[in-house]
């Protein structure tokens, strides 16, 4: 396999790991602020922010990690991404740091402020759709190299159905995946309000994300046809995730093996994550950048690729241990301390 693949796999592991972290994080935040307003808190915020405390500040550990990876395994999408990223990028930190700005007062009592509660649960669904921009650009389409100049077409942007799509479906998502999660928390912590709460969530929140998916099939039909053909020839794989999902949400909606469920919700969505970067390879933005003509020196690459496998060893045992330590320690789970 070669190296360059093997640093691209890497990088979309440590991505995925944030898909399925922060859509946790993010979807709880909402879910907060959602049952606030519906007077429901007292039954489920509760057990969100026993989740929340000890996850919040490793979330991001995962995004980190890929930035830097790509921009060292592939300095040209520095080159070619920093101007298009310039806006989402600058709203997706403004975001992040509204979210930061919650926990940093929670101890003054600004978790009750129903305006603040608001500002954090919104920005937890328009972190993902601003990220998501990343994805669509890649595309290609949105830029152009004319000369040495990088010219960015925001209005095709802002314009496309594909977009949009993609934008719908990362919040839909979101929501899918904190809420199957959230369930099976409810259910380790024997609370049964709060687990009959969130599996309608879940059951509600599952139609949506198949819905989106499709359409995003549709939008890259008429944006990237050879994407699109390319993407059939993975249809086993998106067959897979189905099969996921369908196992997954005939759980939840049998209310039995709350934690089974949400890994093959994990399994939905590692086998459609895969299946799309595998099918969009070898670009990162087409048709400029590819992990081939962007690729840095071959001592370097070889280094990084080391250095990134031994942060996901490292990484990967340390969220098992936290897990271990608070999110499903009985008496953590339970409330009792």
């Amino acid at each position: 396999m070669d190296i360059q693949l093997v640093g691209m796999t890497v990088l979309w592991l440590f991505l995925y790991g944030y898909l399925i972290v922060a859509s946790i994080d993010f979807g709880a935040g909402f879910f907060a602020y959602y049952c606030k307003m519906k007077k429901q808190d007292h039954l489920v915020n509760h057990l969100i922010s026993r989740y929340l405390s000890p996850v919040w500040e490793v979330t991001n550990v995962f995004l980190v990690f890929f930035f830097v990876g790509l921009v060292g395994f592939f300095p040209d999408t520095a080159y070619y991404y920093g101007t298009a990223l310039l806006i989402p990028g600058s709203i997706a930190l403004v975001l992040l740091s509204i979210r930061g700005s919650f926990y940093a007062f929670a101890n003054y009592g600004s978790k009750e402020n129903k305006v603040y509660l608001f500002l954090y649960g919104v920005s937890g669904l328009f972190i993902p759709a601003s990220f998501s921009t990343v994805l669509t650009i890649s595309e290609g389409g949105f830029i152009e190299k004319r000369g040495e100049e990088i010219i960015f077409f925001a209005d095709r942007l802002f314009k496309s159905p594909y977009s949009w799509s993609v934008v719908f479906l990362a919040i839909v998502s979101v929501l899918f995946i904190s809420a199957a999660f959230l369930t099976y928390y409810a259910d380790r912590a024997n609370d049964e309000q709060a687990r009959e709460i969130l599996r309608k969530y879940a059951l509600f929140w599952s139609p949506p994300t198949i819905i989106a998916s499709l359409l995003v099939f549709a939008g890259l039909r008429e944006h990237n046809i050879a994407h699109f053909e390319k993407m059939l020839m993975y249809w086993w794989v998106f067959g897979f995730s189905f099969i996921c999902f369908l196992v997954a949400s005939s759980l939840i909606y049998q209310r039995k093996r709350y934690g089974t469920a949400f890994v093959f919700v994990m399994l939905q969505f590692f086998f459609a994550f895969f299946g799309y970067g595998a099918s969009h390879l070898p670009y990162i933005l087409d048709p400029y950048v590819t992990i081939y003509s962007a690729y840095t020196n071959e001592t370097m690459g070889i280094a990084l690729v080391i250095v990134f496998i031994a942060g996901l060893l490292l990484l990967i045992p340390s969220l098992v241990l936290l897990m271990r330590l608070f999110l499903f320690d009985a008496d953590y789970v339970k409330g009792k301390k």
